[in-house]
């Protein structure tokens, strides 16, 4: 085998906190290697160390045949490798093609642009790689997973020899995974390695040659993906034996507490639904189908085109504010650019909710926000030092345990959760889990959306499915099941019965 990269012995510590202790990594050209763990684990220190983001404490990295003794983002760049980060980092101010070209220009001899050259490579590299997509159109303008497939068009133009891609499926299709999969798989048989961080078990397996866990920055094992299973690498992730049990609870419900009478807005139409008080209900369907839609519009984020939301019987519209004055509350999917306030300290982003609701009063009392964040901070299990650090300190997953805190702290009876246990890793997923089946338990009616079927399977009452921005069937919770749920999912319902005529 042909090892492109070895770090050896690499320990770092933030205020005497150990991120990692003397762990070890090294990746061969042309492999796909799962890096693995819990949030907090580790990895994307190791990897920002890497790439030159922070310093090591100690350590030796080895790259191409290269020691690195301190890199720095620019060596690193220069060296081959890219990092396609989980939160989305392209420019919605710039073009496609500008986005592609970013601080890699072309210019003539008299350093005026060559668009019409970087157009044309744009043109070139998308056919090369299958994607489908106009150079020529504002990054504004484009789906979230069409940004993603941006990125990572974006590292390969670069012709790095290691790609870093954390999370790259979240916000895409399983068409655009098999997509995106077909395209690692031409890059790899050409010596491209890439470093694979997920926390979807089926993924690895698919596309991962080797596979290295860590837990509480510390290694824990490693060795071929043919060679293992998802149960012992979960058991490795979490440090216990991992049961991928049903923790689904039946409880009373009580009242209607939400209708949704006809309901049309953007990207779905006529959608008649009863939710009571205390009951769980998952919205499911393909990007694109509109379940993201209603819950959007369920809290005045999107527009009501016509039919009504009523709460406790009283039709409710308007502004976002209009709906958490009526102790509606949401939880956005993607936290960088829905949730994250980057200037903002861990405590701030938990209270903002809280201000909106409250912006009349001209005197915040710091210390019972600090004494409330305690509370939150022991019941999600927050990892965090002090709730004055900032927020871009934590990891994702605690990140959006801060931002279910946010929600939480506003005392809010109905809760939307679009797309909770995004970029999770497998532990905080279970506790999320048990989160929701408590809140229900308590009284308080959630509302998921969500495509991964088993999640609905774990927690929810009933499931809608959505395809084409309509209620294509309901499920009760005895009822739910992979095949039919993707059966109607995709429409092939009414396919079947065609073949069947």
């Amino acid at each position: 085998m042909n090892t492109i990269l070895q770090m050896q012995g690499i320990s770092k510590s933030f205020g005497g906190v150990h991120a990692l202790v003397d762990v070890h990594l090294d990746v061969e050209k042309g492999e796909v290697h799962a890096l693995l763990g819990e949030n907090g684990a580790g990895k994307s220190t190791l990897m920002n160390i890497l790439t030159g983001v922070i310093p090591m404490d100690k350590g030796r990295i080895e790259f191409d045949g290269k020691v690195y003794a301190q890199p720095t983002i620019r060596q690193m760049e220069e060296a081959g490798i890219a990092f396609v980060h989980q939160e989305l980092s392209v420019i919605n101010d710039l073009t496609v093609y500008e986005n592609i070209f970013l601080n890699r220009e072309i210019r003539n001899k008299w350093h005026i642009l060559e668009k019409k050259q970087m157009i044309a490579q744009t043109r070139e590299l998308f056919k090369r790689l299958g994607v489908d997509m106009d150079p020529m159109v504002m990054v504004s303008e484009l789906k979230t997973s069409e940004k993603q497939l941006l990125e990572i068009c974006r590292a390969l133009h670069a012709n790095a020899k290691l790609l870093i891609l954390d999370e790259p499926t979240t916000a895409l299709s399983n068409e655009e995974i098999a997509h995106l999969f077909e395209i690692l798989k031409k890059m790899k048989s050409e010596g491209t390695a890439f470093i694979f961080i997920s926390h979807k078990m089926p993924e690895i397996f698919e596309i991962a040659d080797r596979y290295t866990v860590f837990r509480n920055g510390q290694f824990i094992s490693s060795g071929y993906i043919r060679d293992t299973d998802s149960a012992s690498i979960t058991s490795d992730m979490i440090g216990q034996e991992y049961a991928d049990k049903d923790v689904y609870q039946p409880r009373p419900l009580g009242e209607v507490v939400l209708k949704l009478n006809k309901l049309t807005g953007h990207g779905f139409r006529d959608v008649d639904l009863e939710i009571r008080k205390g009951e769980i209900v998952a919205f499911t369907g393909l990007a694109g189908s509109g379940a993201s839609e209603v819950l959007q519009t369920m809290f005045g984020v999107l527009p009501i085109e016509s039919g009504s939301v009523e709460i406790h019987g009283k039709a409710i519209s308007g502004s976002i504010t209009h709906f958490m004055r009526n102790k509606v509350a949401m939880l956005p999917s993607n936290r960088k650019e829905n949730s994250v306030i980057p200037d903002m300290t861990i405590l701030e982003n938990c209270q903002i909710a809280e201000h909106t609701l409250s912006r009349r009063k001209q005197v915040i009392n710091h210390k019972a926000e600090e004494s409330k964040f305690v509370a939150l901070k022991q019941m999600l299990r927050i990892k965090s030092d002090s709730p004055h650090d900032p927020i871009n300190s934590l990891s994702g997953g605690n990140q959006q345990k801060v931002f279910l805190a946010r929600w939480l702290n506003t005392n809010a009876d109905i809760l939307i959760f679009d797309n909770p246990t995004q970029g999770v890793d497998v532990g905080a997923k279970a506790e999320i889990y048990q989160l929701i089946l408590q809140f229900a338990q308590e009284g308080k009616t959630v509302i998921i959306n969500t495509l991964e079927i088993p999640e609905i399977k774990k927690v929810s009452d009933r499931c809608v499915v959505l395809y084409d921005g309509a209620v294509a069937k309901i499920f009760n919770h005895d009822e739910i099941n992979e095949q039919d749920v993707m059966m109607y999912s995709t429409n092939a319902v009414a396919a079947a019965g065609k073949s069947e005529v």
